[in-house]
């Protein structure tokens, strides 16, 4: 039997552990996932040169950064020359041409807001499932799902006006002084809601995901257990649970990540462009959006992109929770000795 079955379920772990294994299994998942999207990225730049002032979106497994073209010529990591052709040969000329390093560019400064993001999460995740287990029962399915939607608010609420900030200071190249200046023109002129300007197209698409996603996880997991006759998951089972309940939830809310990147996009690039006279529309809701996209898509627009979401989510859904498990096992066995 594996040894993480033989924990007793009655041993807690605290708060402390949780957000360290949290935090490992974050910052494992960053470096496990981002390969994919940096030579995803590199091979969108070879087909579609970005052009100074252009957006695109980079994925580090953990949250999505609104990143901003600023470099003229190839000096930015994502415009270098490759002469790709497919990803396995993107993957084998980066290494051998750059350095293995190469595979993690432009990663540092995201897991500042990813990793916090990540931990505040995942402990909340965990603290109110142990509340709401205490009030409404061991059983109750409906726990995952309100434990999941209340941590994702506030892990979303507590990031969203950071990210604001990392991308103005990304795209302006602000100082500490600058940036101060900039945050309190900012709510002077528009109220401390400005600051959370992009909150509710992530809302919508990160909140309903994860109520898919824990309430999937939970059951697949208690079923895995069950078929093979322990009580606590393995490491496998949470690896399969997570892959197979973070697909599930990824197809579900695609139509909501196709609407936020666009909405991201065009806000920046507004952002980026405004002092130019160059007019955009600001304040498209997520449904007119979604109009725009079926009429000039049809329907299949909104789940444009599914394989290569499907192919960065799995694995990050499958790596973080599997290593998070595995950190609280490890924890627990610790705490009863």
């Amino acid at each position: 039997m594996d040894p993480e079955s033989e924990v007793p379920h009655s041993v807690k772990v605290t708060p402390l552990q949780q957000v360290l294994a949290s935090c490992t299994g974050a910052v494992l998942t960053s470096l496990m996932v981002t390969p994919l999207d940096v030579v995803k990225i590199r091979l969108q730049a070879q087909s579609n040169p970005f052009s100074k002032g252009k957006c695109f979106v980079y994925s580090n497994g953990l949250m999505d950064h609104m990143c901003i073209c600023e470099e003229v010529g190839n000096k930015a990591w994502y415009k270098k020359p490759g002469n790709f052709q497919g990803t396995l040969d993107a993957f084998l000329k980066i290494i051998r041409n750059e350095g293995i390093k190469s595979l993690w560019s432009g990663l540092p400064p995201t897991l500042v807001m990813a990793v916090p993001a990540t931990v505040i999460y995942f402990t909340c995740y965990d603290q109110l499932t142990a509340v709401l287990r205490s009030k409404l029962g061991e059983n109750e399915t409906r726990i995952p799902i309100i434990a999941g939607i209340i941590a994702r608010f506030g892990a979303v609420t507590v990031i969203s006006p950071l990210e604001l900030i990392r991308t103005k200071m990304q795209s302006k190249k602000f100082s500490y002084k600058e940036l101060h200046q900039f945050v309190s023109k900012k709510v002077s002129e528009d109220g401390w809601i400005s600051l959370w300007k992009g909150w509710a197209s992530t809302v919508l698409r990160d909140v309903p995901f994860s109520a898919i996603y824990w309430y999937d996880y939970e059951i697949l997991k208690k079923w895995l257990c069950e078929k093979s006759c322990i009580d606590e998951p393995t490491f496998m089972i949470s690896f399969t649970s997570g892959a197979l309940s973070g697909s599930f939830a990824a197809i579900v809310t695609l139509p909501f990540d196709v609407v936020k990147t666009q909405k991201q996009t065009q806000l920046w690039t507004y952002e980026n462009c405004k002092f130019k006279a160059i007019s955009m529309p600001l304040h498209m809701s997520t449904w007119v959006i979604m109009k725009n996209i079926v009429a000039k898509n049809g329907f299949s627009g909104l789940f444009a992109g599914l394989v290569p979401r499907l192919i960065k989510i799995a694995p990050a859904c499958a790596i973080m929770i599997s290593t998070y498990e595995f950190g609280k096992a490890f924890f627990q066995r610790q705490n009863v000795q």
